[in-house]
């Protein structure tokens, strides 16, 4: 660079375009490497930090409802499970005593009585034959009326949601959206099994009673689990659970992706001394360990980027198990799916954080891509998650060493091969580099902010530039120049200022312009003659 240029000048010879890049596989994984790096070191080699559990890391009814059936399926809390273990054994005659129970089959024994033993509704099947015959063997079962609790008490106290959400069974039990007058016949056949067990076990039912009972049980259940839903879920224990879940995969996951960026530079200071030093293989493994600690030292500077990624990780970690917990609330999440909501997470969070805070200062169209390219790396690490997930439930799974290392190897090599894709697509295609140049040039306040942060970028260039110069030169030009300018002032004629102008381009070695004429005159009567100025 000229030391003489000016910092117009300046701007004007820095090309701020692109440099083109030359459309090779090396090139593509050089340009990409520390993003693919990076997203492989916090999916997978850091996976180790986030325990992902089947069903989440909460309590949920329907998923203590599983425990048993499902044999992935344990409880979150031990003090849920201590709570199930002690319910204690159930007792019939206790439900069957209770004072609600027994005022409601008083009072329609004293409607039945006193409206002259006229039948009533059997509500299972339909006949209205229903009357209190008494306990003498002629009398006809099938027309002696029982109070049946449609919901069985048995299965109301041996259930785990029940028992999670706190609730007395008996309470649940004896309450009347639970009660139903049908024949003793049909009641005693019930036994403790629930409606829809029973009716499956004798297909001899008729049709109308099938209907009836169904109906009857959804009706129940519904109130049931209603009940059971907002006890538990408006209940203390089960948000300081969903609290100290969505805590702990907030740290975990804010933690992950910190050390990410950490190996993720350490790694690349590490390749750059294993470069430098093929030439000398005996040194290589102290060039090694000098690059770790400087690797550190490079990440200890980029501290604030470092806390950054550990806010967006513990932001997608919270979010991620408050979702979650919800998707547990109605269905069992398995593994893959409570990373592929993770990953999703982590990736939607950094994208979130370019496109409305934009720390970087993106021009508007620059910032969707950057978010794009989250994204799609995001994406690309779910696709290897999914990979993973396949290839366990293959005859792999089954083969020791091989059903590890396979699957693992996999789901990497998919999520690399992916993010490359992704990323050369984004920054090659004509169409998105059209749409990028014209939502850059769109008004825009960081449009405005890039503009400045480059500027003050090309100014911080020229005035590094600037001090390679030569000062005590410059002072002393700048004297040369001041008194020269005072000897000019001084002139009072033009014979006198021609004079001291040729003094001054003598005492500062300054070539004049017609240098090779005795005279001005002389030049000028010269039609070939050129000025020449140094």
């Amino acid at each position: 660079m000229n030391k003489s240029v000016g910092f117009c000048s300046f701007v004007k010879s820095v090309d701020l375009a692109d440099e083109p890049i030359e459309d090779s596989y090396e090139c593509i994984f050089d340009q990409y490497e520390k993003v693919v790096v990076q997203a492989l070191a916090t999916s997978f080699g850091l996976d180790f930090l986030v325990q992902d559990r089947h069903g989440g890391d909460v309590d949920t009814i329907y998923n203590v409802r599983k425990i048993g059936a499902d044999s992935e399926m344990t409880y979150k809390n031990d003090k849920n499970a201590a709570s199930y273990e002690n319910r204690g054994k159930y007792d019939g005659k206790d439900y069957h005593s209770d004072k609600n129970f027994s005022d409601i089959k008083h009072e329609k024994r004293k409607e039945y009585f006193e409206n002259g033993n006229q039948g009533f509704l059997d509500e299972y099947t339909g006949k209205e034959n229903l009357g209190f015959l008494g306990k003498s063997k002629n009398a006809p079962t099938d027309k002696n009326a029982n109070l049946d609790h449609i919901i069985s008490a048995k299965s109301i106290h041996e259930d785990k949601g029940r028992v999670l959400a706190g609730i007395d069974g008996k309470e649940l039990a004896n309450s009347s959206e639970n009660f139903a007058w049908t024949n003793e016949k049909l009641n005693k056949s019930m036994g403790a099994d629930e409606i829809p067990d029973y009716i499956a076990a004798h297909p001899e039912l008729d049709e109308t009673t099938k209907k009836n009972m169904l109906a009857h049980y959804k009706k129940a259940k519904k109130a049931y689990d209603a009940k059971i839903a907002r006890a538990y879920y408006t209940s203390k224990g089960f948000w300081r659970d969903t609290g100290k879940a969505a805590a702990k995969l907030g740290i975990s996951m804010g933690v992950r992706q910190a050390l990410g960026l950490v190996f993720t530079e350490i790694w690349f200071t590490v390749k750059d001394a294993i470069v430098l030093s093929k030439e000398s293989g005996e040194n290589l493994f102290v060039a090694i360990a000098n690059a770790v600690k400087k690797g550190l030292e490079n990440a200890k500077e980029k501290f604030g980027e470092i806390w950054h990624k550990f806010i967006e990780g513990a932001v997608a970690g919270v979010l991620s198990s408050l979702v979650t917990t919800l998707a547990n609330i109605f269905f069992t999440t398995a593994k893959s799916a409570i990373k592929i909501i993770r990953e999703s997470f982590a990736s939607l969070s950094s994208a979130c954080n370019i496109l409305i805070v934009n720390p970087d200062s993106y021009p508007l169209g620059e910032r969707f891509v950057a978010a794009a390219k989250v994204i799609a790396t995001g994406a690309s690490v779910v696709a290897g998650s999914m990979v993973n997930e396949l290839l366990r439930k293959t005859p792999l799974a089954t083969i020791p060493i091989v059903c590890d290392i396979v699957p693992t190897f996999c789901s990497v090599l998919v999520t690399g091969i992916m993010s490359c894709s992704f990323l050369h697509i984004l920054d090659h295609n004509e169409v998105i580099k059209k749409a990028v140049e014209k939502l850059n040039s769109l008004p825009d306040i960081d449009n405005f902010r890039y503009s400045l942060k480059k500027q003050a970028e090309l100014l911080t260039h020229y005035l590094a530039e600037l001090m390679s110069l030569d000062f005590d030169k410059l002072e002393k030009q700048e004297k040369a120049f001041s008194e020269a300018a005072q000897k000019l002032s001084a002139c009072t004629s033009e014979k006198e200022m021609n004079d001291c102008l040729h003094l001054i381009y003598k005492d500062l070695q300054i070539d004049i312009p017609w240098k090779d004429y005795d005279s001005f005159d002389d030049f000028m009567n010269d039609e070939n003659a050129h000025l020449v100025f140094a």
